[in-house]
Formats: C-alpha cells, sequence, structure tokens
C-alpha cells in the first residue's frame, strides 16, 4: 500500500509508518459512537454557584501562588466569518439587486446598512481611499461589490483571509481593538502572576505569525502601561506530525496528481500537544473570537477567577487524598469507602460494574488511578440553540461513567435513547476552561496519556473534483482530555459572546 517514496514523505511529515496504517485501520472500522447515559444538567453534574461562593473561590484565587497562564486557540482563519460576503460577490453580477432582499440579522443587506457600525469601519474607509473610492460615494452609488472586495480581497484590508484574531472586534473612544488585543487586556485582568507578569500562549498558523508578532509590537507597550503589568507572549504552530492521512472512498490512500499521500490537519484535538508543550501550573483556555468589550468584562473575569478557585480547591482534596493514598500508612476500609464517595460524588466518576469496591487490593489502584490525573474546571452555558458540544455524562474505554464534553457528531442520533438523551440537555459548552496539569509534586503530566484514541470522526471532502475521507483528532476539550477529572461550573451567559459571523459584531454584546 505505501511504496518507497511514500516512506519518505511520511519522514518529511514527522508522522511514522504505524501510526499512518492505524489511521487507515479507523477510517476502515469507522470511531465509535460515544455512549451517553444523560446530560449534565445543574444539581446532576453541573455545580450552579451561590454569589457568596464565587466571592470565596475568588478569594482562592487570589492566594494562589503558583504559575499560569492564558492559552489562546488562534489559527482559524476568518473565511468562515464572510461566508456570506463571499457568496454575495459571486452572486451579484447573476442575481442582482435580489442579493438584498433577504434583509434579516446575518444577511448582506444588514451587514451594508450597518456598515458604519463595525469597528473596521474606519479601516476600510481609509482603505476604500487610497484605492480611489470614497465610501460614502460608492454606498450612493450602490456599488458594493467594490466596498466588499475592498474588505475581503488581499489588494485590499485582505479580511476573508486574515485569522479571527487580527480582525478589529470593537471600537473604543481612543481606537478600535483587535480580538488578539481583547485576550490580552482580559488576560491582564485575570491571569497576572507575580510581579505583575502575564503569560499569553496563542496558536497560530505558519503564514499568520508574523502578523500577530507586529500587532503585538505594536500594542504592547499601551496596554502594559495601561495595565501596570509586563506580557510574555508565545506562540506555537500545529505539529505537522498531527497531521492525518486521507484516503478515497475505498479506504486506500488518496493521492495527488504527482502520485504523493494527501494528509489534511487533524483539528483542535492536535491541540493537545501544543498545550502538552506549555509549563504552567495554571492554564485558562479560551477561543479567540469569544470576547467582550471592556464594559462587559467585569463578570467574565469575575467568573475565570472563580472557576480558577474551584480548581484550586478541589486540587487541593485530591492532593491530599492521593498523599494519603500512597503514603505508608496502613489505610482503613472506610477511609478507602470515603475516598470512593469523593469521586462519585464530588469527580462524578461512577466506577466500572466490575469493580469490586469491597475489595481494598482492587480498589486502592482505582482510586489511585482515577485521582492521579489532569483536572479541568469547564463553565457551561444555558443552551439558547447554539450548535455544538455539551456536558454530558458519558462511558469511559474502561466501564466508568464520568463528565464528558462531548460534540454531536460523537453521539448516534439514529438512536432513540441518545436522541432523547441529547434533547433533555440544558446547557451548551462555550471553551471556558481552567485546567490543572501538574501532579501533587508539582511536575507536569504528560497529557497524551490521557486522551481516548476512539474518539475521533470522519468527514467526506473532496479535492479535484473526488471525494475524500478526512480523518479529525479527538477534540481538544472532548476526547483528548477525556481521561481528565472534570468539573462543570453554570456560567452566566453573558460570558460567552462569540462571532461566528462578522454580523456577529453588531450584536449589543460587541458594541
Amino acid at each position: 500500500m505505501l511504496n518507497e517514496k511514500d516512506l519518505q514523505q511520511l519522514k518529511l511529515q514527522e508522522v511514522s509508518e504505524k501510526k499512518v496504517q492505524e489511521q487507515i485501520e479507523n477510517f476502515r472500522k469507522g470511531f465509535p459512537f460515544l455512549e451517553i447515559s444523560e446530560p449534565a444538567t445543574v444539581g446532576r453534574g453541573i455545580i450552579r454557584l451561590e454569589c457568596e461562593e464565587v466571592d470565596d473561590l475568588v478569594e482562592i484565587y487570589k492566594g494562589f501562588e503558583g504559575s499560569r497562564m492564558k492559552f489562546v486557540p488562534a489559527s482559524g482563519a476568518a473565511t468562515r466569518m464572510f461566508k456570506h460576503l463571499f457568496e454575495f460577490v459571486e452572486e451579484f453580477p447573476v442575481k442582482g439587486d435580489d442579493c438584498f432582499i433577504d434583509k434579516s440579522f446575518n444577511s448582506v443587506a444588514y451587514f451594508i446598512e450597518n456598515i458604519d457600525r463595525f469597528a473596521f469601519y474606519q479601516a476600510l474607509k481609509d482603505e476604500m481611499w487610497k484605492s480611489g473610492f470614497n465610501i460614502d460615494d460608492v454606498i450612493e452609488s450602490k456599488d458594493f461589490v467594490t466596498l466588499v472586495k475592498i474588505l475581503l480581497n488581499p489588494e485590499g484590508l485582505n479580511y476573508g483571509n486574515l485569522p479571527k484574531g487580527l480582525i478589529k472586534f470593537h471600537k473604543y473612544s481612543e481606537g478600535s481593538r483587535t480580538a488578539m488585543e481583547e485576550h490580552l487586556v482580559e488576560g491582564s485582568q485575570y491571569a497576572r502572576c507575580h510581579e505583575n507578569k502575564v503569560y499569553l500562549h496563542l496558536t497560530v498558523s505558519p503564514e499568520h505569525k508574523q502578523g500577530f508578532q507586529a500587532l503585538a509590537a505594536q500594542v504592547l507597550p499601551m496596554f502594559e502601561e495601561i495595565h501596570g503589568v509586563k506580557f510574555y507572549l508565545s506562540y506555537s504552530e500545529q505539529k505537522k506530525s498531527t497531521d492525518t492521512i486521507a484516503v478515497g472512498i475505498n479506504n486506500e490512500p488518496f493521492r495527488n496528481a504527482d502520485g504523493s499521500l494527501v494528509f489534511r490537519p487533524g483539528g483542535h484535538g492536535a491541540l493537545i500537544e501544543n498545550l502538552n508543550d506549555l509549563n504552567a501550573e495554571l492554564i485558562f483556555i479560551k477561543n479567540i473570537d469569544n470576547v467582550v468589550p471592556d464594559n462587559l468584562k467585569p463578570q467574565t473575569v469575575l467568573y475565570k477567577k472563580a472557576l480558577a478557585g474551584m480548581l484550586i480547591s478541589y486540587q487541593s482534596l485530591i492532593f491530599d487524598y492521593l498523599s494519603q493514598l500512597q503514603g505508608n500508612e496502613e489505610l482503613t476500609a472506610d477511609f478507602l469507602q470515603e475516598v470512593l464517595q469523593f469521586t462519585i460524588d464530588e469527580l462524578c466518576i461512577i466506577p466500572p460494574k466490575t469493580l469490586n469496591t469491597k475489595n481494598p487490593q482492587a480498589l486502592l489502584p482505582y482510586l489511585v488511578n482515577k485521582l492521579n490525573r489532569p483536572i479541568r474546571v469547564c463553565g457551561m452555558v444555558k443552551n439558547e440553540g447554539e450548535p455544538g458540544g455539551g456536558p454530558f455524562w458519558a462511558k469511559s474505554s474502561d466501564g466508568s461513567i464520568s463528565l464528558q464534553i462531548v460534540e454531536s457528531s460523537q453521539i448516534d442520533l439514529k438512536d432513540a435513547k441518545a436522541k432523547k438523551i441529547v434533547a433533555t440537555a440544558t446547557h451548551f459548552n462555550p471553551v471556558d476552561l481552567v485546567c490543572g496539569i501538574t501532579d501533587a509534586d508539582g511536575a507536569k503530566y504528560d497529557l497524551l496519556k490521557f486522551v481516548d484514541p476512539n474518539t475521533g470522526f470522519i468527514s467526506v471532502k473532496s479535492k479535484d473534483g473526488k471525494q475524500l475521507k478526512a480523518q479529525e483528532l479527538p477534540g481538544l476539550w472532548n476526547g483528548a482530555m477525556s481521561d481528565w477529572n472534570t468539573i462543570f461550573v453554570e456560567v452566566p451567559l453573558i460570558t460567552f459572546n462569540p462571532v461566528k459571523t462578522v454580523n456577529d459584531l453588531l450584536r449589543e454584546q460587541h458594541q
């Protein structure tokens, strides 16, 4: 199946032949659906905090003296943000003014009508002037194709090819800020370490790294002076070794016209490798497009600190139990049962039916295994119809049932029972995580040991007019963190304001 030339290509790709064979086998047998038993709800897997509890947790975080970092996946291009504008440019020569019949929120008509409300309006106006156009004249003459082209195309602002992090999101009296700048400001408010240092790590595409670095060089001195901090920015790229091989519909390797193998990015699950390369006791994770202007930041900052306080609180209990379990003292049956009850009631891990919980020799290694692993506290918002993952109780490969963030692609929606469980779900995953990746001695866990390899998924794509099958790795906050200890906490909806389309920037929360 693989020839000598293929093996040379694998070497350059930094992928082993064994891994490629495993991926091809995954295509052949498919990935199993995740077995979910019920949705995580408030009081049954999701913690709802009272105001005084939030304050107490913030105080716990204030006393934390360890290292911390903010991790922002920022490699995604903004192309999908402008999908309806690209379609408009293509369709206008045929449809003409019919393109403006739809005046709904996500329409081109709504975009044009509110063009001056966008944070990038002044930049667009200046760019059009450089290209010999007056924006007011262009709008009056209804030459909207020219306006959109200058916004999207490389000879203009190039917004159609930039990453979301470099798009101007919010307007202020002193100027506009990009999504990256909002993450800097936000990070200064909850991720600062001692001596007012703020460590921020962004995963970026190779072609955009220079743009991020240029923006950072331009704005960091100003933000450091305003917020009284020193920023330390680092970047990483998705590793070539995490790309996955593509196959044809017959599950044979898909090849380019020159006979070379086709590899595709492994999805955001590949970023577990980037996260694994970082060294901090506490890491905040948040998507690049989920930011708000300064007037709405207080709630976000408050709950980020509370989530961190909760992680520290649980971690302290876990480390204390581990120290006793792994110590030299003789353990009583009552103590082992106390720890087991802690894993059930607090960490929401239902032991496998095969485990004899009355047998200390079987129970002790089980408890050590479940406690001695990374921990994450995940904010959850009430589901208001957003697509994407949610919190469920799901069966793990060892037979235990635990809390997992599950994507719809992982669930067999043709199964009536599973479909009913999904229909009764109440919350949604906004990617609002605080992670503890070090053990009781401060040594970093190898995060790659806690990935469930059976939670990837397969999709059908096309290349050169032919269909191919692509394989995505277990998602970063799904299967890649499957074997972590997981705490779900309800957070206010105002802390979740993603920008999926450019028109989302016209929502009240981004104005």
